[in-house]
């Protein structure tokens, strides 16, 4: 097996790919005339430097910087998208501000909670008083709070605009794997890896979805309005103690005994990649090459050829 390289991540934007590297966020984007556009996007990876080395709490830094980074980019892919298509205004640089990118994150965190954390608790303590466990109480809102999570990936998956997304999803994940073993960056080389990736941020919403079951569980059955509160106060804890885990199965996901963990969350993404084409491909790549050179010019190095 090829040696692992430096770990880059990324996310799919419209019609494009954001890959972040360790000094830099680099942003490709299909325009409307068909032209890849590259950028790289203003970013400060030592905010909060000092959290990052306390397992548990940087999980909950990266889940807030991956909600704030993503909107942006979303808003800034969408307005490239759009660029050059017929009818369109050319005004790609009058983006979303601050003030309303902020509120679009608090809403997304609150729609968030409230369907996948409170509506299944609502929905289970409704029936207290046929469900003697505490336990059972609290595995059944597990249970539920994955199939809502399921039915959501399926039911956006069945939108075309999200098919496309999940395409370049898929394209992100196989660029990963080809940089990971020093494959040349080329639209036929990439092509051989798969659209699952162990890191993918599809696994960390299973192990969210576990993890809740296990922490919940602890807390047996309080009155409603506490049991509440605990639920939207440990999110951070969920999300770094699965944060941990996704970074723990990332790093030996070709180790036989951590098979079990990885496997379900490549199997789920199976709901959020599709095979990409090659020009999604090209995107992907494109991505992923600038954020490779930005970081060797950041570190005074000459850029490897291809």
């Amino acid at each position: 097996m090829a040696e692992q390289r430096a770990s880059y991540g990324g996310q799919a934007v419209l019609e494009g790919v954001l890959i972040r590297g360790r000094r830099c966020l680099s942003l490709a984007v299909r325009l409307g005339n068909g032209n890849v556009h590259t950028e790289l996007l203003p970013f400060n990876p030592e905010w909060a430097a000092g959290w990052r080395r306390f397992p548990i709490a940087r999980g909950a830094l990266v889940l807030w910087e991956t909600l704030s980074l993503g909107l942006r980019a979303l808003n800034r892919s969408g307005e490239l998208a759009l660029r050059y298509a017929e009818g369109a205004e050319k005004h790609a640089d009058e983006g979303v501000g601050k003030g309303a990118l902020g509120v679009a994150i608090a809403l997304a965190l609150v729609i968030g909670v409230g369907f996948f954390f409170l509506l299944p608790h609502f929905l289970i303590r409704s029936l207290d008083s046929q469900i003697s466990s505490s336990l059972l109480s609290n595995v059944l809102e597990g249970v539920l709070r994955l199939a809502l999570l399921l039915g959501y990936l399926v039911g956006i998956g069945r939108l075309k605009d999200v098919q496309r997304l999940f395409q370049y999803h898929g394209a992100e994940h196989m660029v990963l794997h080809a940089q990971e073993h020093r494959e040349p960056l080329e639209p036929e080389r990439v092509a051989v890896y798969p659209t699952a990736h162990p890191r993918c941020g599809t696994a960390f919403l299973l192990f969210v979805a576990v993890v809740s079951v296990i922490v919940f569980s602890f807390l047996g059955r309080p009155d409603l309005w506490l049991s509440i509160l605990s639920r939207i106060a440990l999110i951070p804890v969920i999300a770094g103690v699965s944060y941990e885990l996704l970074r723990l199965g990332g790093r030996n996901a070709e180790r036989g005994w951590m098979r079990p963990l990885v496997l379900p969350g490549l199997a789920l993404q199976r709901l959020t990649t599709r095979q990409p084409d090659r020009g999604q491909l090209e995107v992907a790549i494109a991505a992923l090459s600038q954020a490779i050179q930005a970081d060797q010019a950041a570190q005074g190095e000459r850029p490897a050829g291809r």
